[in-house]
């Protein structure tokens, strides 16, 4: 008698193992006279256990720096496809940004520093005027983020994301790749191309604030000088993008996960 068994089954990481095929030939059963004749029989046997479905990527909004600065514009496993932004997709993460604590923090630092001193934006001394400060950061700081992540990176289809080059490239060579990123950025096709989104919205943002700035610090000098800040500004946080996770990993795996 034949007896076919078929075995079939998934390993995990959707390796599918091969159909086996056995044929085991048994001898048949002894007749008696008394005995009905037996006739031969073949048993079929699949075992197709349920596939593993693998479980979705982890959001990247809860990404940060250190825990506190947010770094979930950073794409941070480039070994594989990203697919590119929604349009929508974009204006969510200028708004995530915008209203992000660490940046509304960051905003009451920057008034607080810029008090001491009657420093740009020039609106004098006391209570009244670290508020009109307070507003300025928040605003300067809100209409670049807008204008970059937002509506040039959907007007152009730009990508505003930072895309990690990783350890497995030299440490000079990504730092250089990090200041790069300033002026280059991949089209939603994936093509590299001159990073108007960032460039012209840190532009458009500086103009927009001629219009709450008082008038001593609405200046060509102040201007060029709000653009060198936001340009180094722009190249430490692509720094810290780029290295953190390997830091991270190695030095402070046990106190941020």
């Amino acid at each position: 008698m034949a007896i076919r068994v078929f075995v079939g089954g998934w390993l995990p990481g959707w390796l599918l193992l091969p159909s086996l095929s056995l044929a085991l030939t048994l001898p048949a059963p002894c007749q008696t006279a008394d005995a009905p004749e037996v006739a031969e029989a073949e048993t079929l046997a699949t075992v197709i256990p349920e596939p593993l479905i693998p479980a979705p990527p982890a959001s990247p909004y809860g990404q940060r720096i250190m825990g506190v600065i947010p770094d979930y514009q950073t794409v941070r496993d480039t070994s594989h496809h990203v697919p590119p932004l929604t349009a929508k997709e974009k204006w969510i993460l200028a708004e995530k940004e915008t209203v992000d604590p660490f940046n509304i923090a960051t905003a009451f630092l920057t008034a607080a520093e810029s008090q001491a001193g009657n420093q740009t934006p020039k609106y004098g001394e006391g209570y009244p005027n670290f508020g009109r400060r307070f507003g300025a950061a928040l605003g300067d700081f809100g209409t670049q983020n807008l204008f970059s992540a937002g509506l040039l990176a959907t007007v152009f289809h730009q990508d505003p994301r930072y895309f990690r080059k990783g350890p497995q490239a030299r440490i000079v060579s990504r730092v250089v790749y990090s200041i790069s990123r300033l002026v280059i950025t991949p089209q939603d096709s994936g093509r590299s191309a001159f990073n108007i989104s960032n460039v012209g919205g840190m532009l458009l943002g500086i103009v927009a604030s001629n219009a709450y700035y008082p008038a001593a610090s609405v200046r060509g000098s102040v201007m060029a000088g709000r653009i060198n800040t936001s340009m180094m500004g722009g190249a430490v946080g692509n720094l810290m993008s780029e290295f953190w996770p390997d830091l991270q990993k190695k030095f402070f795996h046990r106190w941020f996960k």
